[in-house]
């Protein structure tokens, strides 16, 4: 088991097939909440789906295409955090991830990507991360902004959710952004 401890009540363990049923279950707690704004939840309707998005996720991982982790609290799953694939010729790789709707609040998915940012920028040595956000998501556009992503630009029309399309925010962080505002915390 692949993990990495945040803090004493938080840590990032890489999703396995073990943890389908956990996953299924939280997904399934938070199902209108998640469903704001997230386009992939109302295809996930068994705990099949969950067990088939993780045998996808283990390959992303083995093919060093980035990985999906769970984000446990307190020994509970609480969410998902993870890279949507890696470009290895720009060294650049984007952010996703989302909370159960009960772990709101606590600085979970901040401490969260601010570990995957690390990691991404000293140990994969990437030069650019991007997270994109849908423009009317208020809480997810919180997160970026607290750790120093510059707002680059609007996509419209972008992604389709269940009704209607929603424009989203890119923001971008890269290496030198980075180095410079660890260097001031310093």
């Amino acid at each position: 088991m692949f993990k990495h401890k945040i803090n004493d009540l938080t840590e990032l363990r890489l999703l396995e097939v073990r943890h389908t049923k956990l996953l299924f279950e939280l997904t399934n707690q938070s199902r209108n909440y998640l469903r704001e704004w997230l386009p992939w939840v109302d295809s996930t309707k068994t705990i099949e789906d969950t067990k088939h998005f993780i045998e996808g996720i283990m390959k992303q991982f083995c093919n060093n295409n980035g990985f999906q982790a769970g984000i446990w609290y307190k020994g509970e799953l609480a969410g998902v955090i993870g890279l949507h694939g890696i470009n290895w010729a720009n060294k650049s790789t984007s952010i996703g991830y989302w909370l159960g709707e009960t772990y709101q609040g606590k600085g979970l998915m901040t401490n969260s990507c601010k570990a995957v940012i690390d990691y991404c920028f000293t140990e994969l040595n990437l030069n650019r991360i991007e997270i994109r956000v849908a423009t009317e998501n208020l809480k997810s556009l919180a997160i970026p902004e607290k750790l120093g992503f510059q707002r680059e630009g609007r996509l419209r029309c972008v992604e389709w959710l269940y009704d209607k399309y929603v424009d989203h925010y890119v923001y971008g962080l890269t290496k030198e952004d980075y180095n410079r505002i660890n260097q001031h915390m310093d």
